[in-house]
């Protein structure tokens, strides 16, 4: 995000002060924004079993699991919200969901 598009939001500020909620104001800026603190579940990857398919990584809807070298790695929780897809979707049962915390 520009340093000119960023504005500090106070109490003070009326509501026609406020930037419109819902714009997008730069390309490409989801990773500037951590939203995996909304889980209340948590997947945890169990790399002995798991078989390297990418099932998982097909579904993801916050691209939180990363791949290198075509193999998945561990999950990027800065933007996983643990909806548990991947977990479903695991033929190998490589995938746990916990309770967060």
């Amino acid at each position: 995000m520009s340093k000119e598009r960023k504005m500090k939001i106070t109490e003070e500020m009326t509501w026609k002060e406020m930037p419109r909620g819902g714009c997008i104001l730069d390309a490409g800026n989801a990773e500037d924004f951590k939203t995996g603190d909304w889980r209340s579940m948590r997947p945890v990857w169990l790399e002995e079993k798991c078989k390297q398919c990418l099932l998982c990584w097909t579904v993801c809807p916050d691209s939180s699991i990363p791949v290198e070298d075509s193999k998945r790695k561990d999950f990027d929780f800065d933007h996983c919200k643990g909806c548990g897809i991947c977990v479903e979707v695991c033929p190998f049962k490589a995938i746990d969901f916990v309770e967060e915390g």
